[in-house]
């Protein structure tokens, strides 16, 4: 008997172009899920930035790699989306989560600037995207529970984001008391821009707010340094490093970062 094709998929027409982007999750071999690993052991090619490729290495079996630098994102799509419409099984891969700051746009910005058609059927080239632990989720995971309330993520990178939308991000997601969630801190080629956040934040919001700074979550140097928002800029930050900023909330205890959802606050009394 036929078996049934997954819930809500149909049947895709024998060897279908195919690219997956895989997201590695946020470091070392026990970060990454089993569809990722299964996804990199069967693809023919795989494109990606050589820390990642690194990552992925002992999970691919047959593939050519195709390593890229960090700037060469629009390349690395082309070059993915090229070959995986001239029939190889393509893989890129990302660190983290490909969705979050990472290759999942660039992929599908380019194939719709390509105008290729995707979907299942036939003459279309097939995407799938495999999720990945973002970096924010590892890191939060090592400071305890600061994001179980609302938040937010703003990348400090200026390379593809006007810095004054950037400011303007940072100013209004402090006045609306969200976790905060710094992405890309600190590059050789970027020393000033996590001072200048700090410095709006540190005008919106009191300078001992409870501050936690993870660096390689789940991998070699791994680092996790709780300090406060005054502190911020005297700890050691690069662009492995992301910083988890509380809200009211927020407090330490015991070494762990903790931003309550209000349960003591509605039911607390039901405890006594």
């Amino acid at each position: 008997m036929a078996s049934e094709p997954e819930t809500g998929e149909t049947t895709a027409a024998p060897n279908p172009k195919r690219l997956e982007i895989v997201g590695l999750g946020s470091g070392g071999l026990n970060g990454i899920t089993l569809a990722a690993q299964k996804s990199l052991k069967s693809a023919e090619a795989v494109y990606g930035y050589g820390l990642y490729l690194e990552q992925a290495r002992p999970h691919i079996k047959k593939a050519r790699l195709h390593q890229s630098g960090m700037t060469a994102e629009l390349k690395r799509a082309e070059a993915a989306l090229d070959s995986a419409w001239g029939g190889l099984r393509t893989v890129v891969v990302s660190g983290g989560d490909a969705g979050v700051y990472a290759m999942a746009g660039a992929v599908f910005e380019m194939a719709a600037a390509k105008g290729l058609p995707l979907g299942r059927g036939p003459g279309c080239l097939r995407i799938k995207v495999i999720p990945g632990a973002p970096a924010l989720v590892a890191a939060a995971a090592l400071l305890g529970a600061p994001l179980t309330h609302d938040f937010c993520a703003i990348s400090l990178s200026d390379r593809l984001t006007p810095w004054e939308l950037i400011e303007r991000r940072l100013a209004l997601a402090a006045q609306a008391d969200f976790v905060i969630a710094l992405y890309n801190p600190r590059s050789k080629g970027r020393d000033w821009q996590l001072g200048r956040a700090a410095e709006i934040l540190r005008g919106e919001l009191p300078p001992a707010r409870p501050t936690g700074v993870v660096s390689r979550a789940g991998r070699a140097g791994q680092e996790v340094t709780l300090t406060t928002l005054a502190g911020l800029t005297e700890t050691p930050v690069d662009m492995q490093t992301l910083i988890i900023i509380g809200n009211q909330s927020t407090f330490v205890y015991h070494n762990y970062m903790i931003t309550p959802r209000g349960y003591l606050n509605k039911y607390g009394d039901d405890l006594v």
